[in-house]
């Protein structure tokens, strides 16, 4: 059955045009190219002896110079000259190079031969490449940074890096909504760097972006810019930050509360639902010289809005506060009990007595909970109570459990 690569390197063969035999636009398409024209190597060998192109078209071999020069007796075409430039000799990969300066429908391949494995050939790709022009080598910056990742590609990667912190800021900034994950970091890493993007838009791209790297690196560069900025800019940047949904861009934001000046802010976020954002919040709060931990223990006396304040509690608290979160492991909402529990793993006050009953509570979060607090001491848990729990009509939620506590002491069991 053929390939994609088989049926692009079999099309070049047959005499098809470039944008006929494969997509130029797909930086895996070329990589596909590269290997398929070897691939084809192994399968049709007479394609590829000493004094024929791939396409079957002679090539002319010089044997009074040494090594022996490789020219063509006519002015290859770029189909003909793309397979020469994945042809598995060496010798042939840099004659083609030779041609294809000033052909920008062949860059793509000169960029893959900057990695190349013979020393002649990458050179002569390098200074091939070199001397493009700052907005092809964007054009190509998917691939490029592909082929950055390979052992000799790092010279692709910071031709490309520094064409587009020296060009022009339409340059990077077009790269910016890249499909590709590895070209939008780097423009957005670019971007910071040059400061392209003003303050409120980093803030807003820190909140929405679906990529955590962009994410973290545009709420950390909206947050350095606030300390210089004004106080006016509190709401179009930290707002935003402060509700997003991502942890670490929330932390961003608990953090920049301190550069604003406004430390008791950070107060609801003691019970975020993160535990990078309580402890951003805890360390805003005593920049202000506010202790967090009686404000816990208040929140504790009635926990039903606020559920984390039991697990923050456990994480700032005192081995004296283990009885304040053990009350309410039998409190009526589910979210109070599983926080409880995570409160009291925190503290390292957990009790097998206190926790085990919770294998057998409806909440699934509960449950999830009282497990991994019970996990190190699996072997104090009644193996016929864990049995009990694998029964058919139990919830799937407890039947695990049952499964990891019994797996926890080697007795094998299956859901």
């Amino acid at each position: 059955m053929l390939t994609s690569e088989d049926e692009a390197v079999r099309r070049l063969v047959a005499g098809f045009a470039l944008d006929q035999a494969l997509d130029v636009t797909d930086p895996e398409s070329w990589i596909g190219l590269d290997i398929g024209v070897r691939e084809l190597a192994w399968q049709r060998p007479e394609l590829f002896h000493s004094n024929a192109s791939p396409s079957g078209r002679r090539l002319n071999w010089s044997r009074e110079a040494s090594p022996p020069a490789v020219t063509w007796p006519r002015k290859p075409g770029d189909a003909e000259l793309a397979l020469a430039l994945c042809h598995p000799d060496g010798r042939i990969r840099e004659a083609a190079l030779g041609h294809a300066e000033e052909r920008p429908a062949l860059l793509a391949l000169v960029v893959i031969r900057c990695a190349d494995w013979a020393g002649p050939v990458r050179d002569r790709a390098r200074a091939l490449l070199a001397e493009e022009p700052p907005h092809r080598l964007a054009a190509h910056a998917a691939l490029i940074l592909r082929v950055g990742d390979r052992s000799r590609g790092g010279f692709t990667q910071e031709l490309l890096t520094g064409a587009l912190r020296a060009g022009p800021a339409a340059q990077a900034e077009a790269l910016l909504d890249s499909g590709d994950r590895a070209t939008a970091r780097l423009a957005y890493r670019v971007a910071v760097e040059r400061r392209l993007l003003p303050i409120a838009r980093l803030a807003q791209i820190a909140a929405r972006h679906r990529d955590v790297v962009v994410q973290d690196l545009c709420a950390e560069a909206a947050v350095a810019a606030l300390g210089e900025g004004t106080f006016e800019e509190f709401r179009e940047v930290v707002v935003p930050l402060l509700g997003s949904r991502q942890p670490r861009v929330r932390s961003a934001g608990v953090t920049a509360l301190r550069r604003a000046g406004r430390h008791a802010d950070a107060e609801p976020y003691l019970t975020d639902r993160s535990a990078v954002v309580r402890a951003c919040a805890r360390w805003v709060l005593r920049q202000g010289g506010t202790d967090p931990v009686p404000l816990y223990r208040a929140l504790c006396a009635d926990p039903a809005g606020r559920p984390a304040a039991a697990v923050g509690l456990g994480e700032c608290g005192t081995r004296e506060d283990a009885d304040r979160i053990r009350a309410l492991l039998a409190h009526p909402v589910p979210g109070v009990r599983a926080c409880s529990v995570a409160g009291l793993r925190a503290l390292d006050a957990v009790r097998v007595d206190d926790v085990r009953p919770l294998l057998d509570d409806p909440s699934a979060a509960v449950v999830r909970q009282a497990t991994a607090a019970l996990l190190p001491w699996a072997d104090r848990v009644p193996q016929e109570l864990l049995r009990e729990l694998l029964t058919e009509d139990r919830p799937r939620h407890q039947r695990v459990a049952a499964i990891r506590l019994l797996q926890a002491v080697g007795v094998h069991a299956q859901l």
